[in-house]
């Protein structure tokens, strides 16, 4: 597995488990009410400053590392796995 590879692998792998954990939070609110607070709002923010992490520790373009459609797809993935999240703790650990 080359390094480029790994990279969007990790990518991918933080996305789906930063978008499930903040779906797990979502029906608490815990960022505030409003929409800055709202927890998929958060994770993006989250996202953005870890892509800008990448820029500063390599000293490269974030898209020479991991390609445009690998971000998007990234987020994307963050995205569902944050309606899963949020889907199980509405769902499945609700208390009736």
């Amino acid at each position: 597995m080359t390094s480029a590879q790994q990279i969007q692998l990790v990518w991918y792998g933080m996305m789906v488990a930063g978008g499930m954990a903040f779906g797990l939070l979502g029906d608490r609110r815990p960022f505030g009410r409003d929409f800055l607070g709202h927890p998929l709002v958060v994770f993006f923010v989250l996202a953005a400053a870890g892509l800008l992490v990448v820029r500063i520790v390599f000293a490269r373009p974030v898209p020479q590392l991991i390609p445009e459609r690998t971000l998007l797809t990234g987020c994307a993935l963050g995205a569902a796995a944050f309606l899963v999240g949020n889907w199980i703790v509405t769902r499945l650990l609700a208390t009736p």
